[in-house]
């Protein structure tokens, strides 16, 4: 399925619309062809845009990587942190522009979505730094080093039509709706459609339409680029040859059209599909050519079976045969009926340097002139003998050679099942920043970094609350939320949590204490005369200080609605709360491999749960630095699900 230019147009739009002030996060190479950007804000749920040689959409689920992709390390180099500032289309083309900025860096990637496709990555002038695939044709170059250009325009801009642009079709010699289509750039579904809505036929000859057919025609064509642009939509996907998605129905409703929500929802369904289906191809097409080398080879050895078979099949024949000139009188094999008898039975008498052999199926057996037909019949049941025995041996390495087929069989199979597509969850509100359930089912939260610990207390810090900090510098705030009627067990689990994400973790730093505060003590600016840092708030009056007697934190995978998430916190309430839980401390492995190992020991426990976390979800809940693992089992929720 190819995007077409006034599709774009509303992708574009609705993209632009949705990314305001969201940075990337992370760059994930899907094909040769894909690249996943996730971009995250700070208070809104992650966004993961997909950038394809087919086009560009918002998507809900996350591919597993299926091949390498040449643009994903520069890409990762370069854009990592930045934001998108900006998504524009080149005109009615079907290239659009996505520029990052940030760090006092600017970068633009094109995305051409016609043709074969092409993704590149350019500095703000325009030149270009890394592409998919270079292009040297007459009217364009485009290679690393040169600065990027558009192809030549071609007929009209069909966002700005008037009527008198189609004066022209007056005049033409082509069917009408050729000249549409060559003329405004559109795709052949969308000339039908816009000429089945007018009542008119598009094979008519344009100099033969009356003024207002022409008229009819601009007036349909005007309305649906409004529709489409403008999200005035009534998707359906059409199942055919080949699957296909438009934003607005182009004919009558029939088995083939299915309705869908939203446009973007039907493109992410029908552009993914597409993916992984090509992605399949991709992991299976090297065993693919040793299943067929090896299904050759089996064919191969069937039929050297079946030869050998009939070889020892009419050398026991001629030889049963001699026994038969023996009852008839004939007592030499070079006797002339001896000679006729060999010629029925497709044998024959022949000397080569000397030596006389009987030829049997193209087997030559040595024989003696002076030996007796009774002899030589023995020589030839030795032979098929001889022969059946090779049968036997070529059949065992049949049944090996098919047992291999049988493997890589299933091993293809395997690869196609192996690329994981899953569900991109609506994360909750809180899943922005560290949380966790206190044992007693209080929510707590806690600020990852100087936004973030800012954006906690100014958009969270309710009147019933309580606030954490601790008393170190680098030190997260933490909020228990509606905790006026908290317990001690959950005051001590959240100072501990505050003590735990905070500089002492990181620097192994035991016996820190955090305090806790009323909201009303805490003030969102400095005193008159002083600076207060980004993330950092003053606190006035009487401060209540608990004690973390350890470091200590557990990893859980918490159920959650129909769904499992991923948290850290206090080991009690994390072990009461999950599924399976790994006990962590600092020192250790730093927080990629820590997240790695700890992923590795749920899927001993859960596989298909696991899964579905990605390692990126691991690193994130963990504490800035190293860490260890002390304990991996299963949670109280695993035994109560029993």
């Amino acid at each position: 399925m190819a995007l077409a230019g006034i599709e774009l147009r509303y992708l574009v739009n609705q993209i632009t619309e949705q990314v305001q002030d969201y940075y990337v996060s992370n760059i994930y190479g899907i094909t040769k062809d894909s690249i996943l950007f996730k971009l995250h804000h700070t208070e809104k749920p992650d966004l993961f845009m997909m950038i394809s040689t087919s086009g560009v959409w918002l998507t809900s689920v996350k591919i597993d990587q299926m091949e390498p992709n040449r643009l994903l390390k520069r890409l990762r180099s370069d854009m990592l942190r930045l934001k998108l500032k900006k998504i524009e289309q080149i005109g009615s083309e079907r290239i659009a522009y996505f520029t990052f900025e940030g760090f006092g860096k600017e970068f633009v990637i094109v995305g051409e979505f016609f043709g074969d496709g092409n993704i590149l990555i350019c500095n703000k002038d325009m030149k270009i730094l890394a592409l998919q695939h270079s292009i040297d044709v007459r009217h364009r170059k485009l290679g690393v080093g040169l600065e990027y250009v558009t192809p030549p325009e071609n007929g009209l801009d069909v966002f700005n039509i008037s009527e008198s642009d189609f004066d022209q079709l007056k005049t033409s010699d082509l069917t009408s709706g050729k000249w549409l289509g060559r003329t405004l750039g559109l795709p052949k579904k969308y000339v039908e459609g816009i000429y089945k809505i007018a009542q008119l036929n598009s094979k008519q000859i344009g100099n033969t339409l009356s003024h207002e057919q022409v008229k009819k025609i601009y007036e349909t064509t005007k309305e649906i680029v409004t529709n489409v642009t403008t999200g005035k939509h009534n998707p359906v996907i059409i199942y055919g040859e080949k699957v296909e998605i438009l934003p607005i129905r182009l004919m009558e409703s029939d088995d083939t059209c299915t309705p869908i929500p939203s446009f973007m929802e039907g493109l992410d369904k029908v552009f993914t599909e597409n993916i992984v289906k090509e992605g399949k191809s991709i992991q299976s097409s090297s065993s693919n050519k040793k299943i067929q080398q090896l299904e050759s080879r089996l064919s191969e050895q069937e039929k050297a079976i079946q030869i050998v078979k009939e070889k020892s099949d009419y050398i026991t024949k001629v030889a049963n045969s001699l026994f038969e000139m023996v009852s008839q009188g004939i007592v030499s094999i070079e006797d002339p009926s001896a000679q006729k008898l060999l010629t029925k039975n497709n044998a024959k008498l022949t000397t080569e340097k000397g030596i006389l052999l009987l030829v049997i199926q193209d087997e030559k057996i040595k024989i003696k002139q002076t030996s007796s037909l009774q002899s030589i019949a023995s020589i030839l049941f030795n032979e098929a003998k001889r022969q059946f025995a090779a049968i036997k041996s070529i059949e065992e390495i049949k049944t090996k050679t098919a047992k291999k087929l049988e493997k890589l069989q299933s091993q293809t199979e395997t690869e196609r099942n192996s690329i994981v597509v899953s569900e991109i969850r609506k994360k909750s509100w809180y899943e922005r920043y560290r949380w966790f359930f206190t044992s007693d089912g209080f929510l707590a939260i806690g600020g990852r970094d100087a936004a973030s610990n800012s954006a906690v207390v100014r958009k969270h810090l309710a009147k019933n609350d309580k606030i954490f900090h601790g008393d170190i510098f680098g030190s997260p705030f933490f909020i228990l939320k509606n905790a006026e009627n908290a317990s001690t067990v959950s005051m001590n689990e959240v100072a501990h949590a505050t003590v735990c994400f905070s500089r002492a973790w990181r620097e192994g730093m035991y016996g820190v204490s955090a305090y806790w505060v009323n909201p009303e003590q805490v003030k969102k600016s400095a005193p008159s005369g002083e600076f207060l840092p980004k993330g950092s708030f003053s606190i006035e009056g009487q401060r209540n200080f608990i004690k973390a007697d350890t470091l200590r934190l557990a990893v859980g995978i918490i159920p959650q609605d129909d769904n499992y998430v991923l948290t850290c916190g206090p080991s009690e309430t994390i072990k009461k709360n999950s599924i399976c839980y790994a006990i962590i401390e600092p020192n250790g492995s730093e927080m990629v491999d820590a997240a790695k190992k700890i992923r590795i020991e749920f899927s001993k426990l859960e596989e298909e749960i696991t899964k579905n976390i990605s390692i990126d979800d691991f690193v994130r809940v963990l504490p800035a630095g190293q860490s260890q693992i002390k304990e991996v089992n299963y949670g109280d929720s695993h035994k109560n699900s029993l």
